[in-house]
């Protein structure tokens, strides 16, 4: 099986974390990066290639991860010279990747079976399959309805439930052949375009631990909560690699200790 991590994003929300560190290799717990993890699982999972798409500070991802062996895993690198969104750096490759795949963001910490979805996936007529989850957001005000300029219905700080996109995808190779590489194209711009053909994608729910390392308070919590999950999170692991902060704020090099 055949793994793609969009890793190219600058971080921005995760600053300031990511300053002198891409987002992928922020330490989680002290003890291993979010892409070793990430790592970790797909192996666990029976995965053996990964295609790493990088930009931002790739130079430092190609520096830790080298050609994945550590991790029992074949990887190769796909390098973005300007950002061309969560799908845009396939295109140009589609021809090494294989008709079924998995594409995932480089900061989800989960414990998603990732085999389980792509043979969900692989049964399936699904263009794509999109892992999701529900997630409810409180308001913090109480919502008026309004007609005609008067009040019809009023709820006190009520709650919305919803499913999102979980950031992880098994796509047809197919999918994406007709599109065209080298120009910008995200994953709303592709599930628009599917949704207006009558191309309906597939939904994966999970109900298990996710959390999307995209803010400060969910790097926190990440942090916080990653020793009470370990064992789910990394099964079977025997060891990891430990990510060191550069050794100041003008530092281009990345220290990385392998811990037995």
């Amino acid at each position: 099986m055949h793994a793609v991590i969009l890793a190219g994003g600058q971080g921005t929300r995760l600053r300031p974390y990511t300053t002198c560190v891409p987002k992928p290799l922020v330490p989680i717990g002290d003890r291993y990066s979010i892409l070793e993890v990430v790592f970790h699982q797909l192996a666990h999972s029976g995965f053996r290639r990964v295609t790493l798409a990088i930009g931002h500070m790739g130079h430092l991802i190609r520096a830790f991860v080298g050609d994945g062996s550590r991790w029992n895993l074949e990887v190769n690198y796909l390098e973005e010279h300007t950002p061309l969104g969560t799908i845009g750096p396939m295109l140009g490759t589609l021809d090494q990747l294989p008709e079924q795949f998995l594409v995932m963001n480089g900061d989800v910490l989960t414990n998603l079976d990732y085999a389980a979805l792509m043979d969900a996936h692989c049964r399936s007529d699904a263009p794509v399959t999109v892992a999701t989850y529900a997630r409810e957001v409180r308001s913090e005000f109480g919502v008026l309805d309004v007609q005609a300029g008067e009040i019809i219905r009023f709820r006190e700080k009520p709650v919305f439930d919803f499913m999102v996109s979980m950031g992880i995808y098994a796509f047809r190779r197919a999918t994406l052949e007709c599109y065209e590489a080298g120009q910008p194209f995200g994953f709303d711009q592709l599930i628009l375009d599917l949704l207006a053909r009558g191309e309906h994608p597939a939904s994966y729910p999970f109900d298990g631990y996710w959390l999307d390392i995209g803010r400060p308070d969910d790097y926190d919590r990440a942090n916080l909560e990653f020793d009470q999950y370990i064992d789910v999170l990394m099964p079977g692991r025997a060891g990891g690699v430990t990510i060191m902060p550069p050794a100041g704020p003008n530092s281009g090099t990345l220290n990385a200790t392998v811990t037995p």
